[in-house]
């Protein structure tokens, strides 16, 4: 009985800590957005995570795996399992920079005082830093229009994933394994970010 209740109970933990993290967050910034619209939220992404993972991630994980060890002779699990950790990060990603976000009035033209490329993406890459020094009380003055729910800040990160990649599992000589793990790191950010743009309709 306890065996058929551990996922509904590992469904509403992570449903509880993704809500339980944007109402910290909601209130420390000063935002005004309703419960309701945060539980609706977190909802639609949660569900929606935990199908990709289940009828997506999972079964292509377990390919992955297997196939590196009966191919090549290789453990992949180390890859595997940073990689579905990148997954469930990279479903979130395009929201938590949100704290930093202010409004911009394109219509009653407003001038464009969005941050210099370079601090947008860092606040973007770098989002959980960030947050934990707001967190902790250090308020940075950076402000961005850029809401990051676009295929330009896809692209950024899956480069950024890319470099991440290379400098964890590259080693010389590089030999097809290893390129294939440096890859399996942005496809599986690639998954998540896309999942998160699909819940909200950006395409």
């Amino acid at each position: 009985m306890a065996f058929r209740l551990l996922p509904i109970s590992m469904y509403e933990w992570f449903y509880n800590s993704v809500l339980s993290y944007f109402k910290t967050v909601n209130r420390k910034a000063g935002k005004k957005l309703t419960c309701l619209f945060m539980k609706l939220e977190t909802f639609e992404h949660v569900d929606s995570i935990i199908k990709v993972f289940k009828w997506v991630i999972l079964p292509a994980t377990l390919f992955y795996v297997l196939g590196a060890f009966f191919l090549f002779r290789q453990n992949a699990l180390d890859s595997a399992l940073l990689g579905i950790l990148i997954f469930f990060y990279s479903n979130f990603l395009p929201d938590i920079p949100a704290i930093f976000r202010k409004k911009y009035f394109r219509d009653l033209g407003a001038l464009n005082t969005s941050l210099p490329w370079y601090k947008n993406y860092a606040l973007f890459l770098f989002a959980p830093l960030f947050v934990v020094l707001f967190l902790c009380g250090m308020r940075l003055k950076w402000k961005t229009i850029e809401t990051f729910h676009n295929f330009k800040s896809l692209a950024v990160y899956l480069v950024f994933l890319s470099v991440i990649g290379f400098f964890v599992f590259s080693s010389f000589p590089i030999g097809i394994v290893d390129v294939i793990e440096i890859l399996s790191v942005p496809c599986y950010g690639l998954a998540g970010y896309l999942t998160h743009l699909k819940v909200d309709l950006c395409f």
